[in-house]
């Protein structure tokens, strides 16, 4: 039943409640005047009326705080889902902040968030544009009132805040606050930080309640904070040991190359005491070609150490970056191509970008192709990469030592392995090759 209807029967039972009353006394005791009969009913409907009255405040005050707490309950619902998806630190920072200011009624909100030598790494600000909030200049470090909570770890609800004896006033362009409402954010993390709100829209004094509310959205950001901190360092580990892996393999590789090398050079050096010049050239020959390769190899492992994704550096500009590079020591022209609704993990990120990486050496290696493209597109719950060259091609099915899948493809699939994914290659002589990366990934949505 809706307050409505409640209210409704709350005039309708009192005029019937005086009917019955008229009815019944007249049956019981007969005729009274009309004087006493009208006194007795005014009272009778002046106590239901004030007990109505009552009741219908004490209801309105209890859907009031029903209704503030559902919403609050799915904003924090909403915040918390933030805070779990692939999204930045500011993005969530700012939602943060703003539903906060939403719901509690303030005109003013912001978060700001240190690290442990006392440097900004956040400061997210509501309420004011973006080309007010660049006429207030660097934002607070914390020294003033902010210090107190920020510092000290201290909840501060001011009437206003200009009366604190730590306040060192606004500067200039700053728009005028009163009323204050700031409390600590509890990162587990090397960070500090707080969330404040200001001038309460209506009352123009924030509640118990309000901060009570704030605290709330506070933990919300601790998680948003201490979450970015983990995604960056379980991405630096990721890059690091990926940074590792590749020092080994040119390590293991350049080790062969030199062995090779050394073999040629003795060979040489044989024919040339033998007085066999043609056969010393031909050594020296593939000792050059040898060295090309090698050059080759560790210029391209050299820019595939410095191109790898980074928390600061998107998949599209780590991969545009290393095509741009690729292409100048391949000749090979180059395409990309990635679907915007593409997000990925660290993990995940930076062995797509480390398959692409090794597709490509081999179009170098062996397709002699004039084209390669690459293709990044998310289809319903899966990624899928194609990296395609127009080169010879090879068969698949009756290869020879030293083509094309002897190199890399085993790494490569155990790359696409080890995040839950497959990798597939399509080839034929003279068809060129196709290499396909599939990865399912969670619903972004």
């Amino acid at each position: 039943m809706t307050l409505q209807r409640l209210r409704t029967l709350a005039i309708i039972i009192p005029i019937a409640g005086v009917i019955a009353l008229e009815v019944g006394r007249y049956m019981v005791i007969g005729f009274v005047s009309w004087e006493k009969r009208l006194a007795l009913d005014i009272l009778f409907v002046a106590a239901i009326v004030i007990f109505a009255a009552v009741i219908f405040r004490a209801v309105d005050e209890l859907q009031d705080r029903l209704k503030r707490q559902n919403e609050e309950l799915l904003a924090l619902h909403s915040a918390g889902l933030d805070v779990t998806a692939d999204l930045s630190l500011d993005v969530v920072l700012r939602k943060v902040v703003e539903q906060a200011r939403s719901l509690v009624g303030a005109k003013y909100g912001a978060v700001s968030v240190i690290d442990k030598d006392n440097r900004i790494v956040s400061f997210i600000t509501a309420g004011i544009s973006t080309e007010e909030r660049a006429a207030i200049g660097p934002p607070p470090v914390g020294h003033g009132l902010l210090g107190i909570v920020l510092h000290e770890g201290h909840r501060l609800r001011l009437e206003d805040l200009m009366r604190h004896p730590q306040s060192h006033g606004f500067p200039a362009n700053h728009p005028p606050m009163h009323s204050l409402l700031a409390v600590p954010i509890p990162c587990k993390g090397p960070f500090l930080g707080n969330l404040y709100l200001t001038e309460k829209n209506v009352t123009g004094i924030f509640t118990c309640d309000d901060e009570e509310t704030l605290v709330r959205f506070a933990l919300q950001a601790a998680l948003a904070i201490d979450n970015a901190h983990l995604h960056e360092q379980v991405a630096d580990l990721a890059i690091a040991q990926e940074r590792l892996r590749i020092a080994h393999e040119m390590h293991d590789g350049l080790a062969q190359v030199l062995g090779y090398v050394n073999t040629k050079a003795q060979a040489a050096e044989m024919y040339l005491k033998r007085s066999m010049s043609e056969e010393a050239a031909g050594q020296l020959r593939e000792l050059a070609t040898s060295a090309r390769q090698a050059y080759s190899d560790v210029r391209e492992s050299i820019v595939g150490l410095r191109t790898l994704p980074g928390p600061n550096r998107t998949l599209q500009e780590v991969l545009q970056e290393y095509l741009q590079q690729w292409e100048e020591m391949s000749h090979v022209s180059t395409s990309l191509r990635i679907d915007p609704a593409v997000q990925l993990r660290p993990a995940q990120e930076l062995q797509l970008v480390r398959i692409v990486q090794e597709s490509l050496t081999n179009v170098r290696k062996h397709a002699k192709a004039a084209n390669a493209s690459v293709e990044i597109a998310r289809d319903g719950d899966k990624l899928i990469a194609v990296i395609a060259d127009d080169g010879h091609g090879f068969n698949a099915d009756a290869r020879a030592r030293g083509e094309f899948p002897q190199f890399g493809l085993s790494t490569m699939r155990e790359r696409a392995e080890s995040i839950g994914g497959t990798l597939v290659v399509d080839s034929a002589p003279g068809a060129g090759t196709r290499v396909r990366f599939d990865l399912p990934v969670a619903d972004k949505t």
